[in-house]
């Protein structure tokens, strides 16, 4: 037995004590070794599709290796925040993982919220599959971070959930502050869209809004608005400005170790949860969509021109700032396939 790392970051010394004291941690493994692994999602409780799916793949590992491989779940919330337990994972203290990459590692990773990259439904699974060029440009940055890209896991258009008051263009959006995930491009899209963005972590948005230190949230699916915020929300602005997408990640260490049978069973279990969820995201989207509205929240498109108007503007701000993040290398992916409006 061996830990892969020691305790670096002191913010994540409560995730690494949970995960120790339930006797998980990093092993040398052989396909003929009881192995036990942790994975967690960073949001999304056991009822959510994250949660369903995390506990998915537990369960089909489970059934592939005749019980020999355990995969124990945390939930949103249970050992940390995001950041937390982005951290854990690239230390070694979380085998696997379903969020959001962090970009405190690697500003590259920011390509996967630079806002407009798809827009529609067609090109975004095109562009966001397993052998799609957004995988193509992000597996090697995360395998350069010590991450084993696995699968995709995508949700839809992300847009702006507000109270009592709404805008669908630049001019409107002045004045209005907006809750945002403290990861590059997000904030920076949000302002461009006229907004004033406001990096809050996820476990503070709820007394945010409700407090009046924002007027809403931002560029998440309508799932997570309706299911957590229906209470102090009174709109949904469909603004697409982002496809919202997960992502299964191991840490490298931990994948490293494992034989190729193990490997196999891994993979093919998020490959069957990554496939089922390709499947069925529009119709999940399009669920909440309008399970939100018969529960009282208006849903408003914009219209062609003013959805043209943002697309244009923040590009034109966003990805020019980006590029000094992101790179040439990746902005010239971007450019060469991100969707043209039409």
């Amino acid at each position: 037995m061996k830990l892969k790392c020691s305790m670096k970051i002191s913010t994540s010394m409560a995730a690494a004590s949970v995960i120790a004291a339930l006797g998980f941690s990093a092993t040398t493994w052989a396909s003929d070794q009881e192995l036990k692994l942790n994975m967690v999602t960073e949001s999304g409780d056991r009822e959510s599709p994250q949660g369903m799916a995390v506990k998915r793949i537990s369960d089909l590992v489970a059934e592939k290796s005749d019980g020999r491989i355990t995969i124990n779940v945390f939930y949103q919330g249970e050992i940390g925040g995001p950041q937390e337990l982005f951290d854990q994972l690239v230390m070694g203290n979380i085998d696997l993982f379903l969020g959001w990459p962090q970009t405190s590692y690697d500003e590259r990773l920011g390509v996967l919220q630079l806002p407009y990259l798809t827009l529609g439904w067609e090109e975004a699974l095109e562009a966001y599959g397993k052998d799609g060029w957004v995988s193509d440009v992000i597996g090697p940055i995360l395998s350069d971070v010590g991450l084993e890209y696995l699968g995709p896991f995508p949700e839809g258009f992300g847009g702006i959930a507000t109270k009592d008051t709404y805008a669908t263009n630049y001019e409107d959006a002045r004045g209005i502050k907006l809750r945002s995930q403290p990861i590059f491009p997000l904030p920076q899209t949000i302002q461009a869209m006229g907004f004033q963005a406001v990096p809050i972590d996820w476990s503070e948005v709820y007394t945010s809004i409700q407090t009046g230190v924002v007027d809403g949230d931002s560029s998440n699916v309508i799932y997570w608005d309706y299911t957590y915020f229906n209470d102090l929300l009174d709109y949904f602005v469909h603004s697409k400005h982002n496809f919202s997408f997960y992502t299964f990640l191991m840490n490298q260490d931990s994948w490293n170790e494992l034989d190729e049978e193990d490997r196999g069973i891994i993979a093919d279990a998020v490959e069957v949860v990554a496939n089922e969820q390709f499947e069925n995201a529009r119709a999940e989207d399009e669920k909440w969509i309008q399970k939100a509205q018969e529960d009282g929240m208006e849903y408003i498109v914009p219209s062609e021109e003013e959805m043209a108007a943002w697309v244009e503007r923040v590009r034109e701000s966003v990805w020019v700032e980006a590029e000094e993040s992101l790179g040439e290398e990746v902005m010239s992916a971007v450019r060469e396939h991100a969707s043209e409006p039409q």
